[in-house]
């Protein structure tokens, strides 16, 4: 009588670990792209590699050829497609790990934690967004976490200059030179105005979505930011992370998110 071989359910704790850690890098990569283009194009990708196993089992050589080259250079291709993506996952990982996320230090620093977790500069934001709303005035407001000087300066306006809910409101007046663009704050400061930012390549965005829309999910795709939009046509205040939006924001809400995330 033969005796069966179960050595292959042996398990060791690095197993385990091992999984657990392919678990949590594939969560994070699917919150990156959930509600992007790049589920589409990574559809895309594993159409073509699975077509490839199916016409190289069938021995179809000339696909087989033109499919292997393709997928012969696929780990180049992901990272030409999905640059955005990745810089977004390097920065989710670099903030992740910084210091002051580390609990014991939060620990030993309590006292200054608390303090920047409510910042001073969100109620003259708030504020504005309500005299702007109610005015039925565009607004675009970014807030960056790590202000990259040479990225947004170059195309807007140097300012460096303290928050206050007069100043916004006078950049985004329709009259204004600094109107047409973002302003970009980070480190509790308006760093610059009129910027131009990216647009989102996202086709699944509902129709009243104009520029100032496609750019505020636009950067917050490309980077850790976050965006505060107040539409021209409606007052509607609304809210982008991580390429995803947020429609119809209450102020209540506003400030919770901007507390929680700027």
């Amino acid at each position: 009588m033969h005796n069966v071989d179960f050595s292959f359910l042996h398990i060791r704790l690095l197993d385990i670990v091992d999984i657990l850690l392919v678990a949590v890098i594939i969560y994070y990569i699917y919150n990156l792209i959930r509600g992007t283009i790049a589920v589409n194009i990574l559809l895309g990708l594993i159409i073509i590699y699975l077509t490839y196993l199916i016409v190289k089992q069938l021995h179809m050589q000339l696909l087989t050829q033109i499919l292997g080259g393709f997928t012969s250079v696929g780990f180049i291709a992901l990272i030409v497609v999905f640059q955005t993506e990745i810089r977004r996952f390097l920065l989710l990982l670099g903030k992740n790990a910084t210091l002051k996320n580390i609990s014991w230090w939060s620990f030993l620093f309590r006292k200054n934690n608390e303090e920047s977790s409510n910042p001073a500069f969100i109620k003259p934001v708030i504020d504005a967004c309500k005299s702007m709303k109610n005015s039925r005035t565009g607004a675009l407001i970014v807030f960056a976490k790590y202000f990259d000087e040479q990225y947004y300066q170059n195309s807007g306006e140097h300012m460096e200059a303290h928050i206050s809910k007069r100043l916004l409101e006078s950049i985004f007046q329709k009259n204004s030179p600094l109107h047409d663009g973002a302003v970009v704050i980070a480190d509790g400061k308006i760093k610059c105005a009129s910027c131009i930012l990216p647009l989102t390549d996202n086709e699944n965005l509902p129709l009243q979505f104009g520029l100032r829309h496609r750019a505020g999910i636009g950067i917050s795709e490309m980077s850790d930011a976050v965006a505060v939009i107040v539409s021209e046509e409606t007052g509607e205040i609304s809210y982008a992370k991580q390429g995803r939006v947020k429609m119809n924001v209450s102020f209540a809400e506003l400030e919770n998110l901007l507390n929680k995330d700027a």
